[in-house]
């Protein structure tokens, strides 16, 4: 791939997909998109050059945390540089002419389909047929030219592959939404503002109250915890990695917090620090190179 001045940003599925809407929310609409079958091949991608950011779902608001993931970033210790929240808006599209009545067939991800149960309950008769991406079903819909078919994807997809929304918003909980995380090589990990937010990963020994001390030192020093995940360390029975999101106002409560529970963690890393997601303060540019140096991430910390 020839390597252009536009930031290239890998994402899974294809143009118009919620990943690249992720990515234009992040850096603008001013990037090179990299289409990838896959989680795993934004991160080969990454690592082959052939990108220079990768864009990657972490969590819905109602189908939890993407548990695989969260794999994935301690595989490739690629660090964390950023985080974009999007409204998930589904919409029923067809092409142009073709009428509701006319309709056979849905076709979406499953996930999506299922977050549009309650629209389809009300016409048994449409048959569901399930696929790896929204966009790409909206894509196949304009290439094969299929007028029994409805795809549900969002309003990029529509207006890229030339459809027609016949509803729209037809996801049964209008307050969905998807966390996406900016993950980048350590080559490109360079930072214009001073982070507030952070990504960590670590273990705590098997006994009582291990896990309670580091909470109670986020606490102490003031550090809110906005996210906890556990998952089981391959091959060891009863022992966890524990995915933690923190936030604070001022640096000093990070660095104090940090210092104290290494004392009470093993195997810890810090998968990336960045600036917390804000609609009206989103960086629309690859992060820059800051003058004060911190921690590198991603580290891991015995």
């Amino acid at each position: 791939m020839i390597k252009t001045d536009k930031p290239r940003v890998a994402i899974q599925g294809i143009k118009a997909s919620f990943h690249e809407e992720a990515a234009f929310r992040y850096f603008g609409e001013n990037i090179e998109t990299v289409e990838c079958n896959s989680f795993k091949q934004t991160f080969e991608a990454l690592k082959n050059k052939e990108a220079d950011y990768l864009v990657m779902a972490i969590e819905n608001s109602i189908a939890g945390s993407i548990l695989p993931n969260y794999s994935l970033m301690m595989g490739y210790s690629y660090p964390v540089v950023g985080e974009v929240y999007v409204p998930i808006q589904l919409h029923l599209m067809a092409l142009p002419g073709v009428r509701f009545d006319e309709v056979k067939y849905v076709t979406s991800h499953p996930i999506a389909i299922r977050q549009c149960i309650d629209f389809f309950d009300e016409y048994p008769h449409l048959k569901i047929v399930e696929s790896n991406d929204t966009a790409a079903c909206a894509k196949r819909i304009r290439d094969e030219q299929l007028k029994d078919t409805v795809a549900i994807a969002n309003t990029l997809a529509a207006q890229l592959y030339g459809l027609d929304v016949l509803e729209r918003r037809i996801e049964s909980n209008k307050l969905n939404f998807t966390r996406f995380l900016i993950l980048t090589t350590h080559e490109n990990n360079r930072r214009k503002e001073p982070a507030n937010k952070a990504s960590l990963c670590f273990e705590v020994n098997n006994e009582v109250g291990a896990l309670a001390k580091v909470l109670n030192i986020f606490a102490h020093e003031q550090v809110n915890m906005t996210k906890i995940q556990s998952m089981p360390v391959l091959g060891k029975r009863n022992e966890y990695n524990f995915y933690v999101d923190i936030e604070w106002t001022e640096t000093k409560q990070f660095d104090n917090a940090i210092k104290q529970i290494l004392k009470y963690t093993h195997n810890f890393n810090i998968l990336g620090e960045y600036r917390r997601y804000e609609e009206d303060n989103s960086p629309k540019q690859p992060p820059k190179q800051s003058n004060t140096k911190r921690y590198i991430t991603v580290k891991k910390i015995e």
